[in-house]
């Protein structure tokens, strides 16, 4: 377990290297001139000239991708082009709101899921099977922003239970805080419970067909005890793998729920960010982002292996 977490972790150096290329190039290969526009057309060519050399931008691009990566390295994502605030220090304080509703939308989606996985293909062919389908192509098919609108419209403005907005951080409030974040966490967390959903249900019957379900039926075992003991830990490992990419883009894509629910988020800042012309922000918020799906598909790997053994033995051998 130790040499297959050591290789995999190295194996993430050249992605980080790659992403990092990337995301320096964003700023350099976009269409125009960042200071104009940033300054605007009606900027001095002595205004444009101080502002390029500000950002560094008038030296070689090897040059300014080598000083970008060493402060990087240092944990120094520049500072932002608008308030002049350090990048990381803003990110850090807009993340607090982007992780609880990543979390809290994941339990939400895992809290429907999971029963509804399982009973959809246990009950193969039967009412509670096709209600789920129907639950399940419907959260596919309705856009997570329509729902909290409509949430909203119901929950907000026509029963008055729950306040549109007004974001209060947990640790301030917990009971507000709760208030403002349930309907995001449910629009956002039923979409993701459909994909898990297919997902399980899927993985489920392909396992109840295997020789070792029916072996062990065989022997008189209850079918609750070899649902749970054998055949769902089993099925989990594709859907750890969705679950995996869900998470990763829940932390990195809450953009529009963050929008439409005036949360102000990661997803938010960067929004902001664009339409402000702040590409240091950008710059920084983009390389969090990735950073964020790679350290999450890592786990997703570590949590392979404790789910199926056979993943030990052969990273054990192939060591």
């Amino acid at each position: 377990m130790g040499a297959f977490l050591v290789r995999r972790l190295l194996l993430t150096i050249p992605i980080v290297f790659i992403v990092s290329v990337v995301v320096f190039s964003l700023l350099h290969f976009l269409p125009g001139d960042p200071a104009v526009l940033i300054l605007g057309q009606e900027a001095t060519p002595q205004a444009l000239a101080a502002l390029r050399a500000r950002l560094g931008l008038d030296q070689p691009l090897l040059v300014q991708y080598l000083r970008w990566l060493g402060n990087l390295l240092r944990g120094d994502l520049g500072r932002s082009l608008i308030t002049n605030q350090p990048v990381l220090e803003v990110i850090l304080s807009k993340m607090p709101p982007t992780l609880e509703l990543a979390i809290g939308a994941f339990l939400v989606s895992v809290l429907i899921s999971v029963p509804a996985g399982i009973v959809s293909a246990t009950r193969r062919g039967r009412l509670p099977d096709y209600l789920a389908t129907t639950f399940a192509f419907a959260g596919l098919s309705i856009p997570h922003f329509w729902l909290g609108i409509m949430l909203l419209l119901l929950f907000a403005v026509q029963l008055k239970w729950l306040p549109a907005s007004g974001y209060v951080p947990l640790w301030e409030n917990p009971t507000q805080n709760l208030k403002v974040m349930i309907l995001p966490m449910i629009a956002t967390g039923m979409r993701e419970s459909a994909i898990v959903t297919r997902q399980l249900r899927s993985s489920l019957l392909e396992v109840l067909g295997q020789d070792y379900i029916r072996t062990a039926l065989a022997k008189g075992l209850r079918e609750q005890v070899v649902l749970v003991g054998h055949a769902l830990k089993n099925a989990m490992i594709p859907v750890l793998t969705v679950s995996g990419l869900q998470i990763a883009g829940l932390l990195s894509g809450l953009v529009i729920t963050e929008q439409v629910f005036s949360i102000p988020g990661f997803g938010r800042l960067l929004v902001d960010s664009i339409f402000n012309r702040d590409f240091t922000m950008v710059q920084g918020g983009v390389l969090v982002a990735a950073l964020m799906v790679v350290t999450v598909n890592i786990l997703v790997d570590i949590l392979y292996a404790f789910l199926d053994p056979r993943i030990k033995l052969v990273t054990s051998e192939a060591v």
